[in-house]
């Protein structure tokens, strides 16, 4: 099945969330827009607080140390996102497409359920092992993995370069030291 664009932008915002931490209820609502959810959905401070728990609820999700604890956390969460299901299309502006909210549900609930379902769906159709954390030591980041393949061990390109030059230097030493000829000791150089 094809990847649903929407539900990656959710994955991608609760990961966010989850890697950098809200500074306050504008910033939440500014990640939110660049995750496609509408700026109509109400927001308080409550909201703020409920989806920083929603943040360390995906930490968990994402450090779960077999497939069935991976499992039983993404259930829990699902059963607290109790949403009916309904086709909308904003007034003919969006396209037909799924909401998991009434009309007038707050912005941390809409993103409890999406995030609950968006996850439910991409590791049942991707597979349970798709979240992880960067293999950098230093970073550690969170991710979601929508390779193609399924193999991603950084959280971007930055780190897995990083790592891979700190490999390459420690194969053949510090920056300047020209490496050992094949088949002998080093050449002077005059």
């Amino acid at each position: 099945m094809r990847e649903n664009h929407y539900y990656t932008e959710i994955l991608r915002l609760v990961t966010d969330i989850t890697n950098v931490p809200l500074a306050d209820l504008a910033d939440l609502r500014r990640r939110s827009a660049r995750a496609y959810l509408s700026p109509d959905i109400p927001a308080g401070p409550r909201d703020l607080a409920e989806v920083r728990a929603l943040a360390d609820c995906w930490a968990r999700i994402v450090d779960a140390e077999t497939v069935q604890e991976r499992v039983d956390l993404l259930n829990a969460l699902l059963a607290k996102a109790a949403a009916y299901p309904r086709i909308t299309n904003h007034d003919d502006c969006a396209g037909w497409h799924l909401h998991y909210r009434d009309d007038g549900v707050r912005l941390a609930l809409v993103l409890r359920a999406v995030v609950a379902v968006a996850a439910a769906q991409h590791l049942t159709e991707q597979g349970m092992h798709r979240l992880g954390r960067c293999a950098l030591a230093e970073c550690r980041a969170a991710f979601v993995d929508f390779t193609r393949g399924g193999a991603q061990r950084y959280c971007t390109r930055v780190c897995a370069n990083r790592d891979a030059v700190r490999r390459h230097r420690n194969r053949t030493g510090p920056p300047g030291r020209s490496a050992q000829p094949v088949g002998g000791a080093a050449q002077p150089t005059g």
